[in-house]
């Protein structure tokens, strides 16, 4: 079915030819031909070919249209017959040829396209890490954090139905301001890495028992930094938010106009994938450049400053790379045509297909005055099967943005991981495991042929399936490894929840620098100083802890001095081997929540008039972010920090990261954050299917199936 839905209609021969069956109707008689004194030529297909493209093509430049001979053209119009006379050839322009025409159908459109998402995925991407790994470094204010977090959500919330309601009729021009507009705003993220040092502030910290000693105080040179990163960080998402409106709403509903029904759900399917793999290697890119919290262990006398310009110039070549390949879409998608060949014979098949929705709305007409799209609104919003689908899309979205929100952080803590492999492993593992349940549930949809309530059903299934494996999920955790001054009382002399003790008072240590080293008794201490160690060499480039105080029990052994260790640094090791097990877990949870995110979309696209299904999936995009994007991030965050143990308090007094959490407490909100989105998600399909279900129910000539009978249904598949 992939490989024939963008054949067009017309003979075998006409198609192996690559002459449009449209213009092959167009063509005149040779003898009216001659009579104008157009030469006689024994391969009429390829020179009259330029002589029936360019005229179009004129047409299309320069904005008018044949006025005469389209009314002649609807006079001698048989009864039932399509008039596609406002298909269009492919060029740029008057600049046509036979090798550009060729490409003009839905499958190279989608080449382009998907470009283009796995463009803004990856911007997406490097945004996220790079936004989480600049809240840790700096110290913002609330309306400053909010700005910088939900400025791409409000920016596209605000523009989604204006873009939907006027860009309906010129799709194109939008799909290539909307290419220019993500390399403009991927260039906008990159300025404030360019030409800047970004040098924080310097501790040296002599990282033993009784030398402890700050250098430095305060930040003292990044603030340029943070303003201009505030500023273009903020300005760079409000442009991504617009160009991303285009092409999430208008680029659902121009594939759609261009496919068999049945065939929307893969090219779907394969859009939603394509955009969530770009996602996923925006975090893997971004992931190595992660600032690990510097530890002491490392020198003697550290800095904290991963602001080198070698570091900054690698973030600003990625943004880079990704604006170049988005703007290398300009050109080709401009090509394309505001109605593809067929696309007139799809739109009129469709029509003729009977919907739930009230009569009077199938020949509905609407202006382009503020008014009319007032009034479309209205139709929409007394829609409530289209307000509980929109209402399961926002929840939907809710288990994507808690995986990528939550993931790492979970990874980190949970098995024992550096940022920059927990990063990486979310990235790489678990986001494509969304992308192929997008991807599988199109296909599935599209295979099954599934009619309207079809598809809510499946949503449902899929939805509790998921919500099952989500149960697993929270057993498959490791248990927490001895914390001293956390969960253990430094054998007896401390108390829980403070990290000094008797055996480490006299040494003057500082919680600012997270430097955590593992005893011999294995237990996990904050930092050397906590530990009361006094002494430290290294060994294979690495630091070993002599002399610990609070160390007195556990394995002694020699280094080739013939001094006894006490420490090393580094966490503890957790024994626990669960992690792959996790993986899967969490990978098959994602791949079965994926599955309902095209079938919601076709739902939506199925239940509203052919004249407003982009406006309704721009409302459906206010939804999910009133509902979804908004708080979803600040949701996840929250309750991640509720589960914080210990919390740093940097040199200024300012409250810092969380550097230890309550690994039980986590994995329990994790779960219970996605299990309710997921029950929210059953609730509302559920509710729309029923809603759905009388009304079909109280209209009963109209069949909830979309090509009842099989002659036509196979004319279909031999036209698409």
């Amino acid at each position: 079915m992939f490989e024939g839905v963008a054949r067009h209609p017309g003979s075998q021969d006409e198609v192996s030819r690559g002459v449009e069956p449209l213009e092959a109707a167009r063509a005149q008689p040779a003898k009216d031909r001659r009579a104008k004194g157009t030469p006689k030529s024994s391969k009429p297909g390829k020179k009259h070919r330029y002589l029936r493209l360019l005229p179009e093509a004129l047409i299309r430049f320069g904005g008018f249209r044949k006025r005469k001979k389209a009314k002649k053209s609807s006079v001698s119009k048989k009864p039932g017959e399509v008039d596609d006379s406002l298909e269009q050839p492919c060029g740029l322009g008057c600049l046509v040829s036979t090798c550009c025409e060729c490409c003009n159908n839905i499958r190279c459109f989608m080449i382009f396209y998907c470009i283009l998402l796995i463009c803004q995925g990856v911007v997406f991407g490097l945004i996220d890490v790079s936004i989480g790994d600049f809240q840790k470094e700096y110290q913002l204010k609330t309306i400053e954090k909010l700005a910088l977090e939900k400025s791409y959500d409000i920016s596209s919330g605000l523009v989604a139905i204006f873009i939907a309601f006027y860009g309906d009729r010129k799709k194109v021009i939008w799909f290539v301001a909307s290419s220019f507009l993500i390399g403009l705003g991927s260039l906008l993220c990159a300025f404030p890495s360019i030409n800047e040092e970004n040098k924080q502030s310097k501790v040296g910290i002599e990282d033993i028992c009784e030398e402890i000693k700050v250098v430095s105080g305060c930040q003292s040179s990044g603030i340029s930094f943070q303003s201009k990163y505030l500023s273009f960080f903020i300005l760079g998402q409000t442009v991504q938010g617009i160009a991303g409106m285009p092409l999430y709403i208008l680029g659902i509903t121009f594939i759609d106009e261009n496919v068999a029904t049945h065939s929307a759900g893969i090219y779907l399917g394969i859009a939603e994938c394509t955009s969530m793999i770009g996602y996923a290697l925006g975090y893997v890119l971004g992931a190595p450049l992660v600032k690990v919290p510097e530890n002491a262990t490392s020198a003697t006398n550290t800095t904290v400053n991963n602001g080198s310009p070698e570091w900054l110039w690698t973030w600003w070549i990625n943004f880079l790379f990704a604006a170049v390949v988005a703007w290398c879409t300009l050109i080709p998608l401009s090509c394309f045509p505001n109605n593809m060949p067929g696309s007139t014979r799809i739109k009129a098949r469709k029509r003729k297909q009977l919907h739930f929705f009230d009569s009077k709305l199938k020949d509905l007409k609407l202006g382009t005055s503020i008014k009319d799209l007032c009034a479309a609104l209205w139709i929409l919003m007394k829609n409530p099967v289209l307000i509980c689908l929109a209402l399961s899309k926002a929840t939907e979205y809710l288990v994507i943005i808690g995986a990528s929100e939550f993931l790492p952080i979970y990874l980190e803590n949970q098995f024992i991981l550096t940022p920059t492999v927990a990063t990486t492993l979310a990235g790489l593992v678990l986001i494509p495991g969304g992308a192929l349940g997008q991807l599988l549930g199109g296909v599935i949809v599209s295979t099954l042929e599934m009619s309207c309530k079809a598809l809510m059903r499946f949503i449902m299934v899929t939805s509790v399936i998921s919500l099952i494996l989500f149960v697993f999920i929270i057993f498959v955790r490791c248990n927490p490894v001895q914390f001293a001054g956390i969960n253990e009382d430094y054998d007896g002399t401390g108390q829980l929840g403070n990290l000094t003790a008797p055996c480490n008072e006299k040494c003057r240590c500082s919680s600012s620098i997270y430097s955590s080293i593992c005893g011999r008794d294995d237990i996990e201490y904050f930092s050397p100083c906590f530990a009361g160690c006094t002494y430290s060499k290294a060994q294979n480039q690495k630091k070993m802890y002599y002399n610990c105080s609070c160390i007195k029990e556990g394995l002694i052994t020699a280094d080739a001095e013939g001094d006894f260790i006490d420490a090393r640094p580094g966490k503890c090791d957790a024994k626990c081997y669960k992690l792959p097990l996790f993986i899967a877990f969490i990978f098959s949870t994602l791949i079965f929540s994926g599955f309902s995110g095209v079938p919601i979309v076709l739902a939506i696209t199925r239940v509203v008039p052919d004249k407003l299904r982009s406006l309704a999936l721009g409302v459906s995009y206010v939804i999910l972010r009133i509902f979804g994007t908004i708080p979803g991030p600040s949701i996840f965050k929250m309750s991640g920090e509720t589960s914080c143990i210990l919390r740093d308090v940097n040199k200024c007094g300012h409250t810092g990261r969380c550097w230890i959490y309550n690994k039980t407490k986590m994995a329990f909100l994790l779960v219970g954050i996605c299990f309710l989105c997921k029950l929210c998600t059953i609730i509302f399909t559920t509710t729309a299917f029923f809603i759905y279900k009388r009304r079909l129910n109280e209209n009963t000539d109209v069949p909830d199936v979309t090509v009842k009978n099989p002659k036509v249904k196979k004319k279909e598949e031999t036209d698409l």
